[in-house]
């Protein structure tokens, strides 16, 4: 009798939304203002100010200032995370690149001026910094979402990465 591992999309208690954006992608498209969404054990910082995941501090509840960065929870509250990047436009949203859900054709499609599908899948970090096993990267693909000119021009320099796609209607 053979056994099936449960498939890799399957949540279980153990699952956690708390992964880290590699530092070299910071690195590429930053420096950063504000990271709205900062895991309580951050190895490198994304951003010069961050407000931490489940406190009182939410980055869903306070402003958003500057060149932010944001990183969400890619479960349900993914799409209140985009949402609220629409009202703040200067920044730039790391995402898997789930292009035919309600999130994108809400928040992404009709308000982002760019978007970055990163070439190959992204490896994300433990919060203490370590990496998954070789072999172990994300799930799917990934996208940075550009919100506002500073990020699309950011995101320009960093289209060796990936391809970049500048969505006309918002193309200043």
């Amino acid at each position: 009798m053979s056994s099936i591992a449960p498939p890799c999309h399957t949540r279980t208690s153990q699952t956690t939304d708390d992964w880290i954006t590699p530092k070299y992608i910071i690195d590429r498209l930053g420096p950063f203002d504000l990271d709205p969404c900062e895991s309580d054990h951050q190895p490198w910082p994304c951003a010069d100010r961050g407000y931490r995941l489940g406190r009182s501090e939410s980055g869903l509840m306070l402003p958003w200032h500057g060149f932010w960065y944001l990183n969400p929870p890619y479960g349900k509250s993914l799409i209140d995370w985009l949402a609220r990047a629409t009202l703040f436009p200067n920044g730039i949203a790391f995402v898997f690149a789930r292009t035919e859900t309600k999130a994108f054709f809400r928040y992404v499609w009709p308000c982002a001026s760019a978007l970055l599908f990163v070439r190959g899948r992204v490896t994300f970090h433990y919060p203490h910094g370590g990496s998954p096993k070789a072999g172990h990267n994300s799930v799917g693909p990934s996208v940075a979402i550009v919100y506002g000119g500073l990020a699309r021009q950011r995101l320009m320099t960093c289209a060796d990465l990936g391809a970049v796609v500048t969505i006309a209607s918002r193309v200043p």
